[in-house]
């Protein structure tokens, strides 16, 4: 497994093997027990220009490629995942501080995302619309946008590398990746070599292993891409966002998250535990999905509260490379900070904490807690560490005012015993995915995924990839002669 990082830690532009040429190293650690990975010297402007540059004269011969022949090199991808899945397990265990179980669920998803890219390479179909004018035939061309660039996060840097890099080069893009500095390899130098492994043609794909204290914006404002996919913060997606609009880029967002799960008077209480434990705590909560806020009929509060507690306070902290480890270490101490800081925060506004979990170093133990002020923009912001605020409610008509008292909109669960009770409560709530008795967390290939206010623009998977990643061109053609006035 040390291999993966000492083989990996360079860019990879134009089909080759690089060091960047920057005057510092990007320095990649183990979060949780601060082992250095690798040191990756970084990427300047001048490689984020040759990789674009790579990216766009590889893309125009890919474009022209028969797609079945094409979707060989995913095919031939998916396998290759399938034969290193061991290592590359133990690589996001050790690079971003996953547990087994997440590091099982990475993977599973990863390769459901390639088998769908496979046939989505085989998706786009033209069209012959009716004219007016006699002897004219419009026909409506779906074709690549050319090159896209893919901005990757910390949390699942492997699938969501591939859920944005696959798409883009099954339908005919060269792409430039780059991952977040704190996963360079697990979010961006694996996937590359995986896709060189599989036979990608020279150029098509390219990592650039950088940060903005030494390109700026150039990652986005280069000319080339002409569609931006980037995951991450509101904050940082709102600045990709007013950049990519001043140079009439598209860009494709998928942010945070301020997700709610409900518990009516009527559910399955046991059930509803078990889902929103899960929701809140996988991955230390470092989820956009992830249940923030646990918001319980005031009828059912005690039972649900008591049975959740119980629940939690099962679950075991430490080193994820143990397979009964639950709770890993966050990111990075500056995250670990911020998660520690809320739930002091929140105490100090008169929140009672039901379980005060321990912070050492990167690993944050899970905390539970009740009473959080009505008005506290605790309840307003996306919390990404193991907390979970407990808020009890009086009937729907409240339930459904408090979930959507957030700027964001991602996604969200109710639990009922009455399933078209839970749509109805479902169809009510301001988010891009909303689910009846069950979790928050959940991603699936061909159903759309994004959200609504903060939580991001446009939608990836199944067909909303094409509006991603290609672009609708008119071409007419008139059979016999046009009549013009003039």
């Amino acid at each position: 497994m040390s291999s993966c990082f000492t083989d990996l830690a360079q860019q990879y532009i134009d089909g080759e093997w690089r060091p960047g040429s920057g005057s510092w190293d990007i320095i990649d650690f183990n979060p949780y027990d601060g082992e250095k990975l690798a040191s990756i010297t970084i990427a300047t402007v001048d490689e984020v220009d040759d990789a674009y540059q790579a990216a766009a004269r590889a893309q125009k011969q890919w474009g022209a490629t028969n797609p079945y022949a094409r979707r060989a090199v995913f095919e031939k991808a998916l396998r290759l995942i399938e034969d290193r899945e061991q290592e590359i397990t133990e690589a996001i265990i050790a690079e971003l501080g996953g547990t087994r179980l997440k590091a099982a669920f990475e993977l599973h998803l990863a390769k459901e995302f390639l088998r769908e890219a496979v046939h989505l390479a085989l998706r786009p179909e033209g069209r012959i619309i009716p004219s007016p004018v006699d002897g004219k035939e419009n026909r409506v061309y779906r074709v690549p946008v050319g090159v896209v660039g893919v901005i990757s996060p910390f949390n699942f840097p492997f699938l969501l590398s591939i859920k944005s890099v696959a798409p883009a080069l099954a339908l005919g893009n060269g792409v430039v990746l780059k991952p977040h500095q704190n996963t360079p390899v697990c979010g961006g130098t694996l996937v590359a070599k995986i896709f060189e492994d599989a036979g990608l043609p020279a150029g098509l794909l390219n990592v650039v292993v950088t940060d903005i204290a030494e390109i700026g914006d150039a990652f986005i404002e280069h000319p080339v891409p002409k569609v931006i996919s980037f995951t991450g913060s509101d904050k940082v997606g709102r600045h990709v966002a007013t950049v990519c609009a001043s140079l009439f880029k598209r860009s494709v967002l998928e942010l945070g998250g301020n997700s709610a799960i409900v518990v009516l008077d009527d559910a399955d209480i046991d059930y509803a535990v078990d889902a929103a434990v899960f929701s809140r705590y996988v991955h230390q909560g470092q989820v956009c999905m992830a249940a923030n806020r646990v918001l319980v009929d005031r009828s059912v509060a005690e039972e649900f509260t008591e049975k959740f507690v119980a629940k939690v306070k099962t679950l075991k902290a430490g080193d994820p490379r143990d397979p009964e480890t639950v709770i890993g270490p966050v990111i990075n101490a500056s995250q670990a900070d911020a998660v520690s800081a809320t739930v002091e925060q929140a105490i100090a506004e008169g929140a009672t904490a039901l379980v005060h979990g321990t912070t050492t170093d990167n690993l944050v133990e899970p905390s539970v807690l009740t009473g959080v002020p009505a008005g506290s923009p605790l309840l307003q912001q996306e919390v990404f560490g193991p907390v979970a605020f407990l808020i009890p409610f009086d009937g729907e008509e409240e339930a459904v005012r408090l979930v959507n008292d957030t700027p964001y909109g991602l996604s969200g669960a109710v639990h009922t015993g009455n399933i078209e009770r839970g749509v109805n409560f479902a169809k009510q709530i301001d988010t891009g995915m909303f689910h009846v008795n069950d979790g928050t967390v959940h991603d699936e290939p061909i159903v759309p995924f994004g959200g609504e206010k903060h939580s991001g623009l446009g939608r990836l998977n199944g067909e909303t990839m094409l509006d991603a990643f290609t672009t609708i061109k008119w071409i007419s053609v008139q059979h016999g002669r046009s009549g013009f006035p003039f």
